[in-house]
């Protein structure tokens, strides 16, 4: 075993002495030695609830022949840290997640993981962790809250607070309506209702095949959530014995499969620079040319909150991901038959599923032949740039309106409420990116502030930035290169006209070659907005949007 370079032989009798001062017995040293990397956290709801799974999964492991251990992990919380400077630290949290793990699994010898996770960026940093250590892992993760409900009202997270804000200021419900809304809206622990980013990427690891089937969907405060805690706890003793490794499970068939569902899902754009990163990370070779592939063959076939009033909740009750492959595997090609950390095929996993074809739909009667998101392309992203399609009224499908510029988030924000922004306008926000920001801000505070006051299908929103999986609307982001990497976005002046075509993939500015040469020689970018301590670390490391904002 890997933890025998700590617990075997004369040599390592300090180590066994502070072992045994941790508390682990003479008994367990023959055992294999097996983190529970744990994000816990009651500064993040969709973390508090895990101290009772910590316990199951420990359970799983003792009963299946494994010593665990628990060592923390940070955990950001993106609805928290919207809409102010806190939200710079977000993405790159996900980098300083994977460290964090490789570090302490690395230090110690760790035969094995269980990674405990749950929201935006803790799960794929987590993934990239199992990645560079290639130890047997295994995620669980921590699950949805309950919908919340006001009065007759079902809720969401994004419905009941952030779309309410909007509500509130063109006087479409009272202030005490408005605290009434956001007292219920996240009735207990769990990750956001709808599929925004942690969803998204608990579905996405789901089928990547890195968790117990099940996982993604299951309320966080459910009985289902802590079987599977439990039998995750002891599986991951199975996979040590069998050396089954996250380079067995995360391949370029698997990545394929994951994009495959989260455009039939319609998934946080945000999976899209967590997909590019894993794939990095795994040495396959995914990049954004296959999201654009794919986007033109994968229609939707459901559409949960944003996008609509389903949650996940009903998207559980209806066949959650096994419901989705059934429908999925056999009918395109494109979805291949990977394996999981049970060793269950997506053909042994489909055979006996059960699905609710109302809501999660056959792939010859899909709710739209778009897909969930769609890759854009045009002098103003020549790198690329995305959208949640699944988040867009199909009277929005082409737009063409005059720039309102904005270098940051708050500039935006303020002109919005002030109504500065009117119909008709293309909100151009940047230096959000990467670099720039730094650490690629998201954009929901200023999307649904637009969608609140009636002005979701009447704007569209650009940014170098980035979205929440909670954002609706013609809102378009990772736009590269960014304005700090001489991206055009950068040179765009106020009354520019701006052409979006989805159908055609494309987002232009309309100005000639001979003016747009013009302003970009003359353009010199900002400097990024932070210039000490982590922050500033990330913004000189960090690669594009279009490479998955990767620091190696």
């Amino acid at each position: 075993m890997r933890s025998d370079n700590i617990k075997k032989g004369i040599a390592h009798a300090p180590h066994r002495a502070l072992l045994y001062a941790a508390g682990v017995s003479k008994k367990s040293m023959d055992r294999p030695f097996i983190g529970i990397a744990s994000s816990f956290s009651d500064l993040v709801p969709g973390h508090a609830g895990m101290r009772d799974l910590e316990r199951q999964i420990e359970k799983g492991i003792h009963s299946g022949g494994g010593q665990s251990f628990i060592f923390g992990v940070p955990a950001i919380c993106d609805g928290i840290s919207m809409g102010h400077e806190g939200m710079r630290y977000s993405l790159p949290s996900r980098d300083l997640i994977a460290d964090c793990v490789e570090a302490v699994a690395g230090a110690h010898q760790l035969d094995g993981l269980v990674l405990l996770t749950n929201c935006d960026k803790i799960t794929p940093g987590m993934l990239i962790a199992a990645l560079r250590l290639n130890i047997p892992t295994i995620v669980v993760t921590a699950g949805p809250s309950l919908d919340g409900f006001c009065k007759g009202e079902t809720l969401t997270f994004i419905r009941g607070s952030s779309e309410a804000v909007g509500r509130y200021r063109i006087g479409d419900i009272t202030e005490e309506k408005l605290h009434e809304m956001e007292m219920n809206a996240c009735p207990t622990a769990g990750s956001c209702q709808g599929l925004y980013t942690a969803n998204t990427m608990a579905c996405l690891t789901e089928v990547i095949g890195m968790s117990i089937p099940g996982c993604a969907a299951a309320s966080a405060v459910s009985s289902k959530k802590r079987r599977i805690a439990f039998e995750s706890g002891l599986q991951i003793c199975e996979m040590v014995k069998d050396n089954i490794l996250p380079s067995d499970i995360i391949t370029r068939d698997s990545i394929r499969n994951a994009i495959v569902v989260d455009l039939a899902l319609g998934g946080s754009t945000n999976s899209i620079l967590h997909l590019l990163a894993i794939s990095n990370t795994a040495g396959v070779d995914v990049s954004l040319k296959d999201f654009e592939e794919l986007s033109f063959k994968i229609p939707q076939i459901i559409k949960l909150d944003p996008s609509s009033h389903l949650t996940m909740t009903d998207f559980e009750h209806a066949g959650a991901i096994d419901g989705a492959l059934k429908n999925l595997y056999g009918k395109t090609p494109e979805l291949k038959n990977t394996k999981n950390v049970l060793g269950q095929t997506i053909e042994e996993r489909v055979k006996n599923a059960w699905v609710d074809e109302n809501v999660i739909r056959p792939l010859d009667n899909p709710i739209t032949t778009n897909p969930g998101l769609a890759v854009l392309h045009g002098n103003l992203a020549p790198n690329g740039a995305v959208i949640k399609l699944s988040g867009v009224s199909p009277n929005c499908l082409y737009f063409e309106g005059h720039a309102k510029v904005y270098d940051s988030e708050e500039a935006a924000m303020k002109a919005i409420e002030d109504d500065i922004v009117v119909e008709g306008d293309v909100v151009v926000i940047r230096y959000e990116g990467p670099k720039g920001g730094p650490g690629m801000r998201e954009m929901l505070a200023p999307t649904s502030l637009l969608a609140g006051k009636g002005l979701g299908e009447k704007c569209a929103l650009i940014t170098d930035g980035r979205f929440s999986g909670g954002t609706r609307g013609l809102c378009i982001g990772h736009i590269t290169p960014e304005a700090s990497q001489n991206g055009i976005i950068g040179i765009v002046k106020n009354g520019d006209l701006i052409r979006i075509d989805i159908k055609k993939r494309s987002i232009e500015l309309m100005l000639d070659e001979a003016e747009i040469q013009k302003r970009t020689e003359n353009f010199e970018p900002n400097p990024p907005k932070v210039q000490k301590g982590f922050l500033l670390k990330y913004s000189k490391t960090v690669s594009g949007a279009d490479k998955g904002a990767i620091t190696l």
